[in-house]
């Protein structure tokens, strides 16, 4: 890395613009740095690393922001740095401006504008800068991989505090742990001896809890068992645990199988009994039942006997009403008949009555030659009622004009009106509309400041919410570990109890004379037999896939989890460190603005729309105006022809309506007259046709009775039956006769009669010694039933622990070498003799390579005197690996750095740095440092050693580097001709810059 050129506007003590040529300063490879006390000598430096960093070295961190500009600056002008350098081969311009409150251009008071940074790059090729970014985070994240070094590595490696030097040599292992931690990042380190604990502590817990399990299913062993084996006294974690634990259960296994074959043996005794008692209770339960039977049957015959005459009755009554049914469609016939010529009569004496008294007399043929009679006449009236209509729309038409008369009168009388006020209402309308362009223009301009704002505020928002869902989806992920770990534990028992009992899984599948599947025999004496709770492939396969489905949520539920811990990290960068209440309020306040300013904008649409629809009625009123003087001139001569055609007309109606009203009048008593008639006629002709329907329906009636044996119409449709009373009829008869066939049956069925030739069965004594059978029997298979749970659950169990003690040794194992490995990280072990840290480890290694570098310049600043080493022995009680000692050569002694004087202690920490700076610089990739920078400690030297000193730094040219030198010594001005000078003035300070020459 070659500085060019430092431009600096208005920071720190510099009001206006100054500019620093590194070019020429590094010509001669060595240049001085210098100035009163405060004038702004370090003020430089950190203006170089602002430019780089966005920050100031950590000790003046607080002078960010705002509060890096000058005081003696100008109000309008904003503060700035400018940095042209060169890293990686590649020519750069870094500016940053920090934030800036600045007077408001438009009224009183002060607004911030916010922080802004460009990187530019220099293209040998078109002989031009080219823009590379103008965010901050990728500017940083640019640099900071260019030059290799964060900005405390830089501060340390370029800008050479030689202060914090000294006291780096003075100071203990702890605080130079945390320097050396800085510079070479090894955290990683400590977060590894931070990781082995957590995992120490996690095994252990392990361990703890596996024991516990296992003791919880030993006392689960002894509720199953009967409490009748006492446990032995062991605690979770103690030795011999697990042993004592399985002896125990097998002792406790042996005694309840024992108790299951005494118990097998109880309830095979039993079901022999139970057999006896059941088949002579059957036997007496059948016997009672066919002498119930038999007497049943002989009361009902007897009944049946008593109601034989009624059964006859009801054959002869069913008899009648079937030949009657042949009858039932005439009978039917003649009522419709009847029904018609009834209801004609009606008609045709309603329908003369309203005729005049000449035609009461008259028949059909008359009636309707009279209706003819009467159309005629109407028909000749069909000219004059078009005439008559005509003469009522000569009317409407007459009070459609005057209406028209009256409408365009009106329609004069508002286009005058609104016309009048038309000039004051444009001029208002166009101050509208200006009104609202202007609130349209500042609406944009809100608008670009709202999405980046919004856009962070909704990041900070889910960065948030994400954060709370970090914490669901981790308790959801433990859960469901959990969760997975127990339906595997439930699946592998029930796997384990199915291959128990597969014996008599394969013996259900046994058929007599076919050969068994395992060895092949036809005969199967004694097929093993399912025992209570016995597992099947379903139940295996059903816990099966509740593990798998267990599992895959667990591993979705991983998968979410980080899927939540990614968009986390996307939102944090988006939104930044700014808390969500600072950003809703800036948010707020942009949107009430910008609402506001839209608000306004929004009303230039319907100005325009409005002013638009004012222009048209404008027009609209004008023409309104023109058509409504053109109307009234038309109306004149229409009124004229309609008083002529008028005259016309009322001369031919009065010839045509004769005494009439009007000829719609005479036109409606002739149309009366002629559908009277016409009704008439039509009324005499249907009852005409009724009389005779009715007359041949007689006829065949008494036909139809003749022939189906009866000897009027009369008795025939007495005898007539409806649908139900047939059907009840029916029923009836059928029921007797199926009960007269099932007496019958019973009485003549072989095992009924010889059950009632036996004496009367004693049913109640019988099933008092079959209840008492069976309570026997279920007293048995309760107590088999017990046994064998006892057997299942202790097996079950068994296994379980076994389970849990093979699956806890290789966690005991695990802890073992976990414990030995975080207490060998942690300096706890005895094992590590110098009870070093893994972290105090890496960086005495790094501490050893900076001494062995810095020792090289400390021996030519001290003509071979002082030699740095490191050295890696305990001080006091504390842990040992960061000792720093110097080799005095006169005294061949070994020495604690915090004994040498104050110009030893200068040059013994310049060297230091430098070697640092070598150091860092190979951890960093090999960047090439050319410039570098040492800040104060040369008033502490004499003039030999100063010179030996200068002589070293000289040196650094032969590596093409150039040293900057920031002290206020007067004799190194005599001694470096290449000088910054730093003026210090009421005004604010001002640079000096000398070459070389």
């Amino acid at each position: 890395m070659r500085l060019h050129r430092l431009d600096i506007t208005a920071f720190g003590p510099f009001a206006g613009t100054q500019r620093v040529d590194f070019d020429e300063l590094s010509a001669a490879g060595l240049f001085l740095l210098h100035g009163p006390t405060g004038a702004g000598k370090t003020s430089v430096l950190d203006a170089v690393c602002y430019a780089l960093y966005g920050a100031v070295p950590g000790a003046r961190q607080s002078g960010q922001g705002v509060t890096l500009r000058s005081d003696h600056a100008a109000p309008e002008t904003r503060t700035g740095i400018r940095l042209e350098l060169t890293v990686a081969g590649r020519r750069l311009e870094v500016t940053r401006q920090p934030p800036w409150e600045r007077p408001k251009k438009r009224g009183t008071g002060t607004t911030t504008d916010k922080a802004q940074t460009w990187l530019r790059e220099y293209d040998t090729a078109a002989g031009a800068w080219k823009d590379l970014s103008r965010s901050h985070q990728e500017i940083g994240e640019e640099i900071t991989q260019l030059l290799g070094m964060s900005r405390e590595q830089f501060c340390q490696v370029v800008l050479l505090p030689q202060g914090d030097f000294a006291r780096f040599l003075r100071a203990d292992a702890e605080a130079r742990g945390k320097l050396l931690g800085r510079l070479f990042d090894t955290h990683r380190f400590a977060e590894v001896e931070k990781r082995l604990a957590e995992r120490r502590r996690a095994t252990e817990s392990e361990v703890r809890d596996g024991d516990a399990v296992l003791l919880a299913d030993a006392h689960r062993m002894q509720q199953a068992a009967g409490d009748a084996l006492p446990l032995p006294e062991l605690a979770p974690g103690e030795p011999g645990l697990a042993d004592a634990v399985l002896g125990w259960a097998a002792v406790a296994r042996s005694t309840a199988r024992e108790r299951l074959t005494h118990a097998h043996c109880a309830r095979t005794a039993a079901e022999s009994l139970r057999a006896e008692a059941e088949g002579l209770l059957g036997g007496t339960r059948e016997r009672a039942r066919l002498q119930r039977m038999f007497a049943e049957a002989r009361e009902r015959a007897a009944l049946l006997e008593e109601r034989s005459g009624l059964r006859s009755e009801a054959q002869a009554r069913l008899e009648r009403s079937r030949k009657a049914e042949r009858v039932a469609p005439a009978l039917d016939l003649r009522e419709t008949a009847e029904a018609e010529h009834r209801q004609a009569a009606i008609d045709e004496a309603r329908a003369r009555t309203r005729l005049p008294g000449t035609f009461a007399q008259d028949g059909a043929a008359g009636l309707a030659a009279a209706a003819r009679r009467v159309a005629e006449e109407l028909g000749g009236l069909e000219s004059a009622r078009r005439a008559e209509q005509r003469l009522a729309g000569l009317a409407a038409e007459r009070a459609d004009l005057e209406r028209e008369e009256r409408a365009d009168e009106t329609v004069l009388q508002d286009a005058e009106e609104w016309l009048a006020g038309w000039e004051e209402t444009r001029a208002d309308l166009q101050a509208r509309i200006d009104a609202a362009q202007q609130d349209a223009a500042r609406a944009e301009q809100f608008a670009v400041q709202r999405e980046p704002a919004q856009r962070r505020l909704r990041a900070a928002r889910q960065r948030d919410e994400l954060a709370r869902d970090t914490d669901a989806a981790q308790a959801r992920t433990l859960a469901s570990r959990e969760r997975a770990l127990k339906s595997r534990e439930h699946w592998l028992d029930l796997k384990e109890q199915r291959l128990k009992g597969i014996a008599a899984e394969l013996a259900a599948g046994l058929v007599d004379g076919e050969p068994c599947t395992v060895c092949g025999a036809v005969e199967h004496p004694a097929p093993a037999q399912r025992v209570a709770r016995h597992v099947d492939r379903d139940a295996e396969e059903r816990a099966l896939a509740a593990h798998r489905d267990a599992d895959e949520q667990r591993a979705e539920d991983e998968r979410r989890l980080g899927l939540v811990r990614e968009a986390l990290a996307a939102a944090t960068a988006e939104a930044g460190d700014a808390p969500t209440s600072l950003l809703a309020e800036e948010w707020e306040e942009l949107e009430r603005l910008y609402g506001t300013a839209r608000a306004g904008a929004a009303r230039l649409h319907s100005a325009r729309e409005e002013s638009r629809r004012n222009e048209h009625e404008w027009e609209r009123r004008t023409a309104d105006r023109q058509q409504a003087a053109l109307r009234g001139a038309a109306r004149i001569s229409r009124r004229d022809a309609l008083d002529r055609e008028q005259a016309s007309l009322e001369e031919e109606l009065l010839r045509a309506r004769g005494d009439a009203a009007s000829v719609s009048a005479r036109s409606a008593q002739l149309e009366r007259r002629a559908a009277l008639l016409a009704d008439a006629a039509d009324a005499a002709r249907a009852a005409e046709d009724a009389a005779q329907r009715l007359k041949d329906a007689d006829a065949r009636l008494a036909d139809a009775a003749f022939r189906a044996g009866f000897d009027t119409p009369r008795a025939a449709a007495e005898a007539l039956l409806g649908d139900e009373a047939h059907r009840e009829l029916q029923r009836r008869l059928d029921a007797w006769q199926q009960e007269e066939a099932a007496v019958r049956a019973v009485l003549t069925d072989a095992d009924t009669v010889a059950a009632a030739q036996q004496p009367p069965a004693d049913l109640e004594a019988v099933e008092r010694a079959a209840e008492a059978a069976v309570r026997r029997l279920q007293e048995a298979v309760s107590a088999q039933d017990a046994a064998a749970r006892r057997c299942t659950e202790l097996d079950r169990l068994s296994v379980r622990a076994g389970v849990a003690v093979r699956r806890l040794a290789p966690l005991r194992e695990e802890y073992d070498r976990v414990a030995g490995l975080a207490s060998l990280a942690s300096g706890t072990s005895a094992d590590n003799e110098r009870k070093m840290r893994l972290e105090s480890y890496v960086l005495a290694a790094r501490l050893e390579q900076v001494a062995a570098a810095a020792t090289v310049r400390l021996q030519r600043m001290s003509s071979g005197r002082y030699t740095l080493v490191h050295s890696d022995d305990r001080s006091g009680r504390g842990r040992s690996g960061l000792g720093l000692h110097v080799v005095d050569a006169w005294t061949g002694r070994e020495r604690d750095t915090a004994t040498l004087s104050g110009g030893e202690t200068f040059f013994a920490s310049l060297a230091l740095a430098l070697g640092l700076a070598d150091v860092v610089t190979d951890e960093a990739g090999g960047v090439r440092l050319d410039t570098l920078f040492i800040d104060e400690g040369f008033g502490s030297l004499d003039d030999q050693t100063l010179d030996e000193v200068l002589d070293v730094l000289d040196s650094l040219r032969e590596r093409d580097r150039s040293v900057g030198i920031v002290s206020h010594v007067a004799d190194l001005r005599r001694r470096v001709h290449a000088q910054l000078e730093v003026v210090k003035g009421r005004t604010g300070s001002v640079l000096r810059q000398r070459g070389a020459g």
